[in-house]
């Protein structure tokens, strides 16, 4: 059984940011973590790791939605925005399962990129660094750590 990523806990810890750790069956899409973690697909915070030129980053958007690529590389000022290799994934989180990466960005030393979808929800769910946990906060704790650009970047 995989766990929750020990730094993703720490940094909550830290943080006093109060949480709920939710574990379920192993899942390798958000939407259907969505549905085993009972939450609503579109307060669901799927992570996309990003290349963004030289650098990496982090767009976070409801289970249900897509990137808009070309929207992203434009307000992003970028040549080219693209998903990040599953190598650079590992290299970047190396506490996390490939695919379960957590939108803890600050965590990281990635930008993190917030769908407005998510912005105006209350709370959020999101995997916390392995297929068979996430964590559900409310939103506004998300926000101060994280401070997100909130840019229109998909679509569902």
């Amino acid at each position: 059984m995989a766990t929750a990523s020990a730094r993703v806990m720490d940094f909550l810890a830290r943080n006093q940011v109060p949480y709920q750790q939710i574990h379920h069956s192993v899942d390798f899409t958000s939407q259907e973590t969505a549905a085993h973690t009972k939450t609503p697909g579109r307060e669901f915070a799927k992570t996309v790791v990003l290349r963004i030129d030289n650098d990496f980053g982090l767009a976070v958007l409801p289970a249900p939605h897509r990137i808009d690529f070309e929207a992203l590389r434009r307000w992003l000022n970028a040549q080219n925005v693209r998903l990040a290799t599953e190598d650079e994934m590992e290299s970047l989180f190396p506490d996390c399962e490939i695919g379960a990466e957590p939108p803890l960005g600050s965590l990281y030393e990635l930008p993190v990129y917030v769908s407005p979808t998510l912005a105006r929800d209350e709370e959020i769910t999101f995997n916390a660094g392995s297929h068979e946990e996430a964590i559900r906060m409310k939103y506004d704790d998300f926000a101060r750590l994280t401070r997100p650009s909130i840019i229109h970047f998909s679509n569902s």
